[in-house]
Protein backbone atom coordinates (compact mmCIF):
# COMPACT_ATOMS: atom_id res chain seq x y z
CA UNK A 1 0.00 0.00 0.00
CA UNK A 2 1.11 3.86 -1.20
CA UNK A 3 0.35 6.38 0.81
CA UNK A 4 1.02 9.78 -1.80
CA UNK A 5 4.15 7.75 -2.61
CA UNK A 6 4.96 6.74 1.26
CA UNK A 7 4.79 3.10 2.11
CA UNK A 8 1.61 2.66 3.73
CA UNK A 9 -0.68 0.16 5.88
CA UNK A 10 -3.86 0.57 7.46
CA UNK A 11 -5.20 -0.66 10.80
CA UNK A 12 -8.62 -1.18 12.43
CA UNK A 13 -9.45 -1.74 15.65
CA UNK A 14 -13.09 -2.30 17.03
CA UNK A 15 -14.58 -0.32 20.34
CA UNK A 16 -12.61 -2.51 22.56
CA UNK A 17 -9.28 -2.01 21.18
CA UNK A 18 -9.52 -5.42 19.45
CA UNK A 19 -8.20 -5.82 15.61
CA UNK A 20 -10.33 -6.16 12.75
CA UNK A 21 -8.77 -8.54 9.81
CA UNK A 22 -5.24 -9.03 9.59
CA UNK A 23 -4.26 -5.03 9.62
CA UNK A 24 -1.78 -5.56 12.67
CA UNK A 25 -0.11 -8.07 10.37
CA UNK A 26 0.34 -5.41 7.51
CA UNK A 27 1.76 -2.52 9.71
CA UNK A 28 4.27 -5.02 11.69
CA UNK A 29 5.74 -6.42 8.34
CA UNK A 30 5.91 -2.56 6.97
CA UNK A 31 7.90 -2.02 10.06
CA UNK A 32 10.32 -4.93 9.83
CA UNK A 33 11.46 -3.52 6.62
CA UNK A 34 15.23 -2.39 7.06
CA UNK A 35 14.74 0.22 5.06
CA UNK A 36 12.20 2.18 6.98
CA UNK A 37 13.69 3.96 9.81
CA UNK A 38 10.54 5.96 10.88
CA UNK A 39 7.36 4.85 11.20
CA UNK A 40 4.43 7.57 11.74
CA UNK A 41 1.16 6.17 13.12
CA UNK A 42 -1.55 8.34 11.85
CA UNK A 43 -5.37 8.57 14.03
CA UNK A 44 -8.02 10.40 13.02
CA UNK A 45 -10.61 11.87 15.66
CA UNK A 46 -14.50 12.06 15.05
CA UNK A 47 -15.84 11.46 11.74
CA UNK A 48 -18.44 8.99 9.24
CA UNK A 49 -16.66 6.59 8.83
CA UNK A 50 -13.21 5.19 7.29
CA UNK A 51 -13.59 7.33 3.96
CA UNK A 52 -13.07 10.40 5.70
CA UNK A 53 -10.35 9.29 7.87
CA UNK A 54 -8.44 8.20 4.65
CA UNK A 55 -8.77 11.67 3.17
CA UNK A 56 -7.84 13.27 5.96
CA UNK A 57 -4.47 10.95 5.69
CA UNK A 58 -3.78 11.21 2.14
CA UNK A 59 -4.07 15.31 2.30
CA UNK A 60 -1.53 15.29 5.55
CA UNK A 61 0.75 12.63 3.54
CA UNK A 62 0.85 14.93 0.37
CA UNK A 63 1.24 18.06 2.00
CA UNK A 64 4.32 15.94 3.99
CA UNK A 65 5.49 15.21 0.31
CA UNK A 66 5.20 18.75 -1.00
CA UNK A 67 6.52 20.68 1.43
CA UNK A 68 10.37 19.20 1.08
CA UNK A 69 12.48 15.80 0.51
CA UNK A 70 12.01 14.82 4.21
CA UNK A 71 15.29 14.10 6.28
CA UNK A 72 18.48 12.48 4.79
CA UNK A 73 19.22 8.78 5.57
CA UNK A 74 15.29 8.53 6.90
CA UNK A 75 12.92 6.82 5.17
CA UNK A 76 9.39 7.53 6.81
CA UNK A 77 6.48 5.06 6.25
CA UNK A 78 2.69 5.22 7.68
CA UNK A 79 0.73 2.78 9.93
CA UNK A 80 -2.73 4.17 9.29
CA UNK A 81 -5.44 3.73 12.44
CA UNK A 82 -9.69 3.07 11.64
CA UNK A 83 -11.09 3.41 14.79
CA UNK A 84 -15.31 3.38 15.47
CA UNK A 85 -15.32 7.46 16.08
CA UNK A 86 -18.37 8.99 15.46
CA UNK A 87 -18.97 13.15 14.92
CA UNK A 88 -20.77 14.51 18.39
CA UNK A 89 -23.84 16.12 17.49
CA UNK A 90 -23.22 19.42 19.13
CA UNK A 91 -20.92 20.79 16.78
CA UNK A 92 -22.95 20.22 13.49
CA UNK A 93 -25.16 22.84 12.13
CA UNK A 94 -28.84 22.46 12.63
CA UNK A 95 -28.23 19.17 14.98
CA UNK A 96 -31.91 18.54 16.82
CA UNK A 97 -32.39 16.56 19.80
CA UNK A 98 -34.04 13.54 17.83
CA UNK A 99 -30.22 13.94 16.01
CA UNK A 100 -28.73 13.88 19.45
CA UNK A 101 -30.56 10.50 20.59
CA UNK A 102 -29.87 8.52 17.62
CA UNK A 103 -26.12 9.06 17.70
CA UNK A 104 -26.19 7.99 21.45
CA UNK A 105 -28.13 4.87 20.25
CA UNK A 106 -25.42 4.31 17.50
CA UNK A 107 -22.69 4.87 19.94
CA UNK A 108 -23.86 2.77 23.22
CA UNK A 109 -25.99 0.26 20.84
CA UNK A 110 -26.71 -2.30 23.69
CA UNK A 111 -28.58 0.60 25.27
CA UNK A 112 -31.22 1.53 23.15
CA UNK A 113 -34.05 0.57 25.30
CA UNK A 114 -33.43 2.58 28.19
CA UNK A 115 -32.71 5.41 25.84
CA UNK A 116 -35.94 4.74 24.12
CA UNK A 117 -37.23 5.84 27.52
CA UNK A 118 -35.50 8.66 27.72
CA UNK A 119 -36.56 9.52 24.74
CA UNK A 120 -40.00 9.19 25.50
CA UNK A 121 -39.86 11.85 28.69
CA UNK A 122 -39.36 14.77 26.45
CA UNK A 123 -42.64 15.74 25.66
CA UNK A 124 -42.96 16.68 29.75
CA UNK A 125 -39.23 17.69 30.28
CA UNK A 126 -40.81 21.72 29.93
CA UNK A 127 -43.97 20.94 32.83
CA UNK A 128 -42.43 18.14 34.50
CA UNK A 129 -39.21 18.46 36.95
CA UNK A 130 -39.97 14.57 37.77
CA UNK A 131 -39.37 13.76 33.92
CA UNK A 132 -36.34 16.25 33.86
CA UNK A 133 -34.64 14.06 36.19
CA UNK A 134 -35.85 10.74 35.34
CA UNK A 135 -34.68 11.02 31.87
CA UNK A 136 -31.20 12.54 32.98
CA UNK A 137 -31.00 9.28 35.62
CA UNK A 138 -31.72 7.25 32.33
CA UNK A 139 -29.33 8.76 30.47
CA UNK A 140 -26.42 8.79 32.94
CA UNK A 141 -27.26 5.08 33.35
CA UNK A 142 -26.29 4.42 30.23
CA UNK A 143 -22.59 5.72 29.69
CA UNK A 144 -19.44 3.50 29.93
CA UNK A 145 -18.03 4.24 32.95
CA UNK A 146 -14.40 4.10 33.78
CA UNK A 147 -13.40 7.55 32.34
CA UNK A 148 -15.12 9.71 34.77
CA UNK A 149 -12.10 12.00 36.17
CA UNK A 150 -12.34 15.82 37.68
CA UNK A 151 -10.51 17.40 34.84
CA UNK A 152 -13.96 17.55 32.63
CA UNK A 153 -16.15 17.48 35.23
CA UNK A 154 -17.59 14.05 34.27
CA UNK A 155 -16.87 12.80 38.04
CA UNK A 156 -19.26 15.31 39.31
CA UNK A 157 -21.65 14.23 36.72
CA UNK A 158 -22.29 10.65 37.90
CA UNK A 159 -22.44 11.66 41.41
CA UNK A 160 -24.99 14.42 41.40
CA UNK A 161 -29.14 13.85 41.24
CA UNK A 162 -30.76 13.89 37.89
CA UNK A 163 -32.65 16.82 39.16
CA UNK A 164 -29.75 18.82 39.94
CA UNK A 165 -27.73 17.84 36.31
CA UNK A 166 -30.66 18.96 34.77
CA UNK A 167 -31.11 22.21 36.70
CA UNK A 168 -27.53 23.06 36.17
CA UNK A 169 -27.58 22.79 32.44
CA UNK A 170 -30.21 25.51 32.66
CA UNK A 171 -31.98 26.33 29.17
CA UNK A 172 -31.58 23.22 26.54
CA UNK A 173 -30.70 20.90 29.84
CA UNK A 174 -31.21 18.13 27.41
CA UNK A 175 -29.13 19.29 24.04
CA UNK A 176 -26.46 20.00 26.43
CA UNK A 177 -26.38 16.59 28.31
CA UNK A 178 -26.79 14.56 25.56
CA UNK A 179 -24.22 16.63 23.72
CA UNK A 180 -21.50 15.85 27.23
CA UNK A 181 -22.43 12.31 26.87
CA UNK A 182 -21.59 11.92 23.08
CA UNK A 183 -18.30 13.24 23.90
CA UNK A 184 -17.89 11.02 27.19
CA UNK A 185 -18.81 8.01 25.15
CA UNK A 186 -15.89 9.25 22.56
CA UNK A 187 -13.39 9.94 25.22
CA UNK A 188 -14.10 6.86 26.78
CA UNK A 189 -13.84 4.84 24.00
CA UNK A 190 -10.32 6.85 22.36
CA UNK A 191 -8.72 5.78 25.67
CA UNK A 192 -9.88 2.32 25.51
CA UNK A 193 -8.54 1.50 21.85
CA UNK A 194 -5.08 3.83 22.75
CA UNK A 195 -4.19 1.19 25.54
CA UNK A 196 -5.96 -1.74 25.13
CA UNK A 197 -5.41 -1.65 20.96
CA UNK A 198 -2.63 0.47 19.42
CA UNK A 199 0.07 -0.29 22.35
CA UNK A 200 -0.15 -3.42 22.31
CA UNK A 201 0.42 -3.75 18.47
CA UNK A 202 3.31 -0.89 19.18
CA UNK A 203 5.16 -3.00 21.81
CA UNK A 204 5.31 -5.73 19.00
CA UNK A 205 7.19 -2.96 16.32
CA UNK A 206 11.17 -3.41 16.30
CA UNK A 207 13.28 -0.89 14.48
CA UNK A 208 11.60 1.79 13.11
CA UNK A 209 11.56 5.52 15.49
CA UNK A 210 7.59 5.71 16.51
CA UNK A 211 5.84 8.84 15.65
CA UNK A 212 2.34 9.29 16.87
CA UNK A 213 -0.34 11.82 15.55
CA UNK A 214 -3.35 12.75 16.63
CA UNK A 215 -6.51 14.86 15.65
CA UNK A 216 -9.35 15.39 17.85
CA UNK A 217 -10.11 12.31 19.76
CA UNK A 218 -7.10 10.69 17.87
CA UNK A 219 -5.15 12.46 20.12
CA UNK A 220 -6.45 11.12 23.01
CA UNK A 221 -5.88 7.83 21.51
CA UNK A 222 -2.54 8.16 20.45
CA UNK A 223 -1.51 10.01 23.89
CA UNK A 224 -3.18 7.42 26.14
CA UNK A 225 -1.24 4.35 23.70
CA UNK A 226 1.99 6.53 24.72
CA UNK A 227 1.05 6.63 28.42
CA UNK A 228 0.50 2.25 28.57
CA UNK A 229 4.62 1.87 26.91
CA UNK A 230 7.56 2.27 29.12
CA UNK A 231 10.62 5.13 28.89
CA UNK A 232 11.98 6.03 25.63
CA UNK A 233 9.26 4.17 23.42
CA UNK A 234 7.74 7.12 21.38
CA UNK A 235 10.19 9.36 19.60
CA UNK A 236 7.63 12.23 18.90
CA UNK A 237 3.59 12.65 20.01
CA UNK A 238 2.01 15.12 17.70
CA UNK A 239 -1.36 16.49 18.97
CA UNK A 240 -3.63 18.11 16.23
CA UNK A 241 -6.36 19.91 17.84
CA UNK A 242 -6.51 17.57 20.50
CA UNK A 243 -10.00 16.47 22.14
CA UNK A 244 -8.96 16.27 25.75
CA UNK A 245 -8.29 18.17 29.06
CA UNK A 246 -5.60 21.24 28.95
CA UNK A 247 -4.41 20.20 31.82
CA UNK A 248 -3.58 16.59 30.60
CA UNK A 249 0.29 16.63 30.87
CA UNK A 250 -0.39 19.24 34.54
CA UNK A 251 1.63 17.97 37.49
CA UNK A 252 -1.18 19.88 39.78
CA UNK A 253 -3.82 20.99 37.75
CA UNK A 254 -5.90 21.42 41.70
CA UNK A 255 -5.71 20.12 44.69
CA UNK A 256 -2.79 18.15 43.87
CA UNK A 257 -4.10 16.22 41.47
CA UNK A 258 -2.33 15.04 38.03
CA UNK A 259 -3.36 15.46 34.88
CA UNK A 260 -4.46 12.08 33.12
CA UNK A 261 -1.41 11.28 31.46
CA UNK A 262 1.32 13.37 33.06
CA UNK A 263 2.88 10.08 33.35
CA UNK A 264 3.81 10.31 29.47
CA UNK A 265 6.24 13.62 30.76
CA UNK A 266 7.07 11.83 34.44
CA UNK A 267 8.15 8.60 32.56
CA UNK A 268 10.13 10.08 29.42
CA UNK A 269 7.92 8.26 26.94
CA UNK A 270 8.95 10.52 24.50
CA UNK A 271 12.43 11.25 23.52
CA UNK A 272 11.81 14.24 21.08
CA UNK A 273 9.34 16.67 21.48
CA UNK A 274 5.78 16.73 21.64
CA UNK A 275 3.73 19.01 19.20
CA UNK A 276 0.40 20.54 20.57
CA UNK A 277 -1.51 22.71 17.90
CA UNK A 278 -4.00 25.02 19.99
CA UNK A 279 -6.27 28.13 18.42
CA UNK A 280 -9.35 29.88 19.58
CA UNK A 281 -10.31 29.53 15.89
CA UNK A 282 -10.89 25.50 16.96
CA UNK A 283 -14.93 26.24 18.25
CA UNK A 284 -16.18 22.25 18.33
CA UNK A 285 -13.25 21.32 20.76
CA UNK A 286 -14.73 23.64 23.26
CA UNK A 287 -18.10 22.58 23.38
CA UNK A 288 -17.56 19.63 26.14
CA UNK A 289 -15.81 22.09 28.03
CA UNK A 290 -18.55 24.63 28.23
CA UNK A 291 -20.78 22.29 29.65
CA UNK A 292 -18.31 21.05 32.22
CA UNK A 293 -18.36 24.70 33.53
CA UNK A 294 -22.11 24.35 33.96
CA UNK A 295 -22.18 20.56 35.35
CA UNK A 296 -19.54 21.89 38.12
CA UNK A 297 -21.70 25.09 38.54
CA UNK A 298 -18.97 27.32 37.55
CA UNK A 299 -19.25 30.43 35.88
CA UNK A 300 -19.81 30.64 32.36
CA UNK A 301 -17.62 33.79 31.35
CA UNK A 302 -14.16 31.65 30.96
CA UNK A 303 -16.31 28.87 30.35
CA UNK A 304 -13.41 26.82 27.92
CA UNK A 305 -10.50 29.83 27.69
CA UNK A 306 -7.12 28.96 29.11
CA UNK A 307 -7.78 30.25 32.98
CA UNK A 308 -10.86 27.88 33.37
CA UNK A 309 -10.46 24.50 35.05
CA UNK A 310 -12.29 22.87 31.74
CA UNK A 311 -11.04 23.25 28.76
CA UNK A 312 -9.35 21.80 25.74
CA UNK A 313 -5.89 20.55 24.24
CA UNK A 314 -6.60 21.87 21.10
CA UNK A 315 -8.23 25.27 21.93
CA UNK A 316 -5.71 26.11 24.82
CA UNK A 317 -2.44 23.71 24.62
CA UNK A 318 -1.18 22.42 27.61
CA UNK A 319 -2.36 24.14 30.85
CA UNK A 320 -0.62 24.18 34.16
CA UNK A 321 2.29 22.66 32.76
CA UNK A 322 5.58 24.22 34.15
CA UNK A 323 7.83 21.57 31.31
CA UNK A 324 5.53 23.35 28.61
CA UNK A 325 7.20 25.94 25.71
CA UNK A 326 5.41 28.45 24.02
CA UNK A 327 5.62 28.68 20.46
CA UNK A 328 3.83 29.18 17.10
CA UNK A 329 2.97 27.04 14.28
CA UNK A 330 5.60 28.29 11.85
CA UNK A 331 5.36 28.89 8.15
CA UNK A 332 7.52 26.32 5.93
CA UNK A 333 10.18 28.72 6.11
CA UNK A 334 10.42 28.82 9.84
CA UNK A 335 13.28 27.31 11.82
CA UNK A 336 12.13 25.18 14.86
CA UNK A 337 13.84 24.96 18.54
CA UNK A 338 12.71 21.79 20.14
CA UNK A 339 13.16 20.95 23.22
CA UNK A 340 13.09 16.35 24.36
CA UNK A 341 9.98 15.41 26.12
CA UNK A 342 7.96 18.30 27.15
CA UNK A 343 4.55 19.77 25.28
CA UNK A 344 5.14 22.46 22.82
CA UNK A 345 2.27 24.69 22.67
CA UNK A 346 1.92 25.87 19.25
CA UNK A 347 -0.32 28.63 18.57
CA UNK A 348 -2.23 28.28 14.83
CA UNK A 349 -4.12 30.55 14.57
CA UNK A 350 -2.33 31.52 11.18
CA UNK A 351 -2.58 28.29 9.64
CA UNK A 352 -5.54 26.14 11.49
CA UNK A 353 -9.00 28.23 10.46
CA UNK A 354 -11.14 25.09 12.08
CA UNK A 355 -11.22 21.73 13.90
CA UNK A 356 -10.61 19.57 11.26
CA UNK A 357 -8.24 21.93 9.09
CA UNK A 358 -4.94 19.72 9.84
CA UNK A 359 -3.52 18.78 7.00
CA UNK A 360 -1.67 21.98 5.99
CA UNK A 361 1.87 22.22 4.89
CA UNK A 362 2.62 23.99 7.45
CA UNK A 363 1.12 21.22 10.00
CA UNK A 364 3.32 19.02 7.65
CA UNK A 365 6.44 20.95 8.12
CA UNK A 366 6.71 20.77 11.80
CA UNK A 367 6.14 17.23 11.50
CA UNK A 368 9.53 16.97 9.74
CA UNK A 369 11.28 19.56 11.72
CA UNK A 370 10.11 17.16 14.82
CA UNK A 371 11.46 13.67 13.43
CA UNK A 372 14.42 15.19 11.95
CA UNK A 373 14.89 16.45 16.03
CA UNK A 374 14.41 12.63 17.11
Amino acid sequence: MQLCGFPAAEVEFDRAGAVVGDGDGAVRALAADPAVTDLVVLCHGWNNGHLVARLLYSALAGSMRSVGGGVPGRRIAFACVLWPSRKIAGVEVGAGLDERLDLLRDLVPDQRLTIDAAAGLVPALASRATARTAFAAALLSVAARGADDREDASTQLFTLPGGTVMDRLGTDAAVHLLDFLAYYEMKARAGTVGEHGLAPLLATLAGPKIHLVGHSFGGRLVTAAAAARPAGSVATLTLLQAAFSHHGFAADWGGGAPGAFRGVLDERVVTGPILVTHTANDLAVGVAYAIASRIAGQTASLAGDAPSPYGGMGRNGAQRTAEAVAAELLPVTGTYRWRPGVPHNLRADRFVRAHTDVTGPEIAHALWSAIAAS
